[in-house]
């Protein structure tokens, strides 16, 4: 792949209505979850809409819900009633709420520890340092509850760190600094598979950053969310949901007047199994200039 010095547009030209028959759809995410939804956020969440499609899709006010504030790195004493993600989540209408931290691998592997997220239907990972959730929780019982939830249909959102760590690959996943893209953690929680992830991506001019990832690693699709935008996943299809954009970094797309990335916005829709982006509208075409090699649209 090739690195621009310009930055690519902000809109992909022509637009296209998501809504492929049934027997498109694959019978088993390759992917995205199986069972279950993400909702994956770049970061500075402010919109009560994404906070409300996470607490729906968790089953609505009354449905339990855990709170995982690890990344964040404080010590006991921040987290309780004084989270702000706590504040927010019941601003918008959750009133069933745990929350579950541990730096300890060990205390994360006790039943004690892990009970909560037998029943939980949605977990949350506020912001941080990704690096702390995989070294408190990777390999324990608490990442198995986690797949749990999951598998009974439940979602799992974050954001800024906690959508970094729903990736496979652990991109910004250095101990010394957040701006080394390839560092000493690079194992995410994988809930969507080959993928890395990124996020305050304009607001924080990083939307070249990805392109080490993905010029080290290109079987992996790299997805960049800038602040306050979301993308909510089910199995292998996500819809863009936010005030910003989402970048799409895909070493096997053609790009045609284009550079190594291109944007979603809010509305749009991603098939992640054939990397084709759409837009809704009024015919059935996928976003013009963007297609994979060997290949047009499906």
């Amino acid at each position: 792949m090739r690195r621009l010095a310009g930055a690519v547009p902000l809109a992909v030209l022509l637009a296209a209505a998501w809504s492929p028959p049934a027997a498109a759809q694959s019978p088993e995410p390759s992917v995205g979850p199986a069972r279950g939804s993400l909702v994956v956020v770049g970061g500075a969440l402010r919109d009560p809409e994404i906070v409300r499609a996470f607490i729906a899709r968790a089953g609505g006010p009354d449905a339990p819900i855990v709170v995982i504030p690890t990344a964040g790195g404080g010590d006991d004493a921040d987290y309780g009633p004084w989270c702000a993600c706590l504040a927010q989540l019941r601003a918008n209408g959750a009133r069933n709420l745990t929350v579950l931290h541990t730096y300890d691998p060990a205390e994360a592997d006790r039943e004690s520890f892990v009970a909560p997220l037998r029943e939980a239907r949605g977990v949350w990972f506020p912001g941080g340092r990704q690096w702390r959730l995989a070294d408190a929780y990777l390999g324990t019982a608490t990442e198995a509850a986690l797949q749990g939830v999951l598998d009974r249909g439940g979602v799992i959102g974050g954001t800024s760190a906690g959508a970094s760590i729903q990736g496979s690959y652990l991109a910004r996943g250095d101990t010394r600094s957040n701006t080394v893209m390839m560092g000493d953690h690079e194992v995410g929680f994988g809930y969507l598979r080959d993928t890395a992830i990124d996020q305050h991506l304009l607001a924080r001019n990083r939307q070249f950053d990805l392109l080490e990832v993905i010029e080290a690693r290109p079987e992996l699709l790299g997805i960049g969310l800038d602040e306050d935008t979301a993308i909510l996943v089910d199995g292998d299809r996500f819809e863009v949901l936010g005030r910003g954009y989402v970048a799409i970094y895909d070493a096997g797309a053609v790009l045609e007047g284009g550079g190594p990335f291109y944007f979603l916005r809010d509305g749009d829709r991603f098939d992640l199994a054939t990397r084709t982006p759409s837009r809704p509208g009024a015919t059935f075409r996928p976003l013009d200039r963007v297609e994979r090699r060997g290949g047009g649209s499906p």
